[in-house]
């Protein structure tokens, strides 16, 4: 997904102010399917570098989580949640096929 999917993505989920500071640091599909891997360290760099509110962060990572645990609950074949925007398929395969049963656990969803 490329830096301009991404901006269509967070227009849809309520954060396109920071549509532009993503594409300017070439934040794309794969760097954000990484994010859940980054250390502390590496997680205040990018909130510091796109200038992202802390609450903006945790709503991210919480659209990012429902995307990686709907891929995981699939057992046969991978489909993008209804709720999900297109330009995100490529994330939902590559999450479903390196994290089929691994993560279950700790991508739990909170009600």
């Amino acid at each position: 997904m490329s830096g301009p999917d991404v901006g269509l993505w967070l227009e849809e989920i309520n954060l396109g102010s920071y549509r532009q500071v993503f594409e300017e640091n070439g934040v794309n599909g794969e760097y954000l399917e990484s994010l859940s891997m980054f250390t502390t360290e590496q997680i205040l760099r990018f909130i510091r570098r796109c200038h992202m509110k802390w609450g903006d962060f945790i709503t991210l990572c919480k659209e990012l989580r429902r995307i990686k645990v709907a891929c995981l609950k699939g057992e046969q074949e991978v489909r993008r949640p209804w709720w999900a925007p297109s330009c995100l398929s490529v994330v939902f395969v590559r999450a479903a096929k390196r994290n089929r049963q691994s993560r279950v656990v700790s991508l739990k969803l909170e009600p």
